[in-house]
């Protein structure tokens, strides 16, 4: 006989149910409508130190139907060791009733709703937005902006380069896999000429990219969060303070935004994607940096995009014996 299974009473998705509920293009459109939303409230995140390097990340956030906390760990030593750097859940509650509705997969919302605020500043900005795309940093985020950009753009072709020459060929092949050709390079600067879409998303501890672009690039910078963090140097931020311009995810940046804070720039008089999505917003020619540091807002959007009934997948269907 065939019988559908019952949801698990208690809302606890895992990684690919979650996943399975924020599609590409609609969390995009989820953030830039939350951005447009006055009833968001998102109060400042709380981070705490935990041993060798890691910590707990705890950021609630608010519309006029639901309220969410994530609560999520970030461990970098786990690098190399089998176990995810990000691990934790998303909490969300019908603001009505009070009940707890889902449990979402802490890092997948986090990997999703990264690369599509990504993807939205480059629907707004990129000049170039069919690529290719060169990616600077093999983890979760490497492939899920591949993912975001391919599906999200057509991006059709992809330049991967990681100080993993494996974690390199290992991104590469899951990117052939969504059906963009694929190529390794060993030097992200020599690389960068070549390609108009750059997102670096590595660890954010050292300098990945010095050169300056070509004058129709859009550079997502999304590994960096903290003031002491950085990846593009000092005097490339200020190439696209000068001969460019710069975007910030939120106005949050002002103390996070460790790449533009080594530059000495007033991040404070930098616009937001909020001044993007609402308009109207007028680019200067060059070259475009959009610099992401991460906001409760973007999971509140993904838990928003969960929680509706038209995004709920099927529950599947078993055959077992009568």
């Amino acid at each position: 006989m065939l019988f559908a299974p019952a949801p698990d009473p208690s809302g606890t998705l895992n990684a690919a149910a979650t996943a399975a509920l924020l599609p590409w293009g609609p969390l995009a459109d989820e953030i830039s409508a939350l951005l447009q939303d006055r009833t968001v409230s998102v109060p400042a995140r709380s981070v705490l130190a935990l041993p060798q390097g890691a910590s707990l990340f705890v950021m609630p956030a608010t519309d006029s139907t639901v309220a969410m906390t994530k609560l999520i760990t970030l461990t970098p030593a786990n690098a190399g060791t089998g176990r995810p750097a990000i691990q934790g859940d998303v909490v969300v509650f019908d603001i009505a009733t009070g009940e707890r509705r889902r449990v979402l997969d802490g890092p997948t919302v986090t990997a999703r709703r990264t690369a599509a605020v990504s993807l939205l500043a480059a629907r707004h900005l990129a000049q170039v937005p069919q690529g290719p795309l060169l990616i600077v940093g093999a983890g979760v985020q490497g492939l899920a902006h591949a993912q975001a950009f391919v599906h999200g753009l057509g991006v059709q072709e992809v330049w991967v380069t990681s100080r993993s020459a494996h974690s390199a060929e290992l991104l590469a092949e899951q990117v052939r896999a969504l059906g963009a050709s694929v190529r390794v390079v060993a030097d992200a600067d020599a690389a960068a000429p070549h390609c108009p879409l750059i997102v670096t998303c590595t660890p954010g501890h050292s300098i990945v990219l010095t050169t300056p672009p070509r004058p129709d690039a859009f550079v997502a910078a999304v590994g960096a969060f903290t003031p002491t963090m950085a990846e593009l140097s000092p005097s490339l931020c200020q190439h696209f303070a000068h001969d460019g311009h710069i975007v910030v995810d939120t106005e949050d940046a002002c103390h996070e935004a460790g790449d533009l804070l080594q530059a000495g720039l007033d991040v404070g008089t930098l616009p937001t994607l909020r001044d993007v999505v609402r308009g109207p917003f007028t680019a200067r020619t060059g070259p475009v940096l959009f610099k992401s540091c991460g906001w409760a807002g973007w999971d509140l959007a993904a838990a928003r995009l969960a929680m509706r009934p038209a995004a709920l997948p099927a529950l599947p269907v078993t055959e077992t014996s009568p």
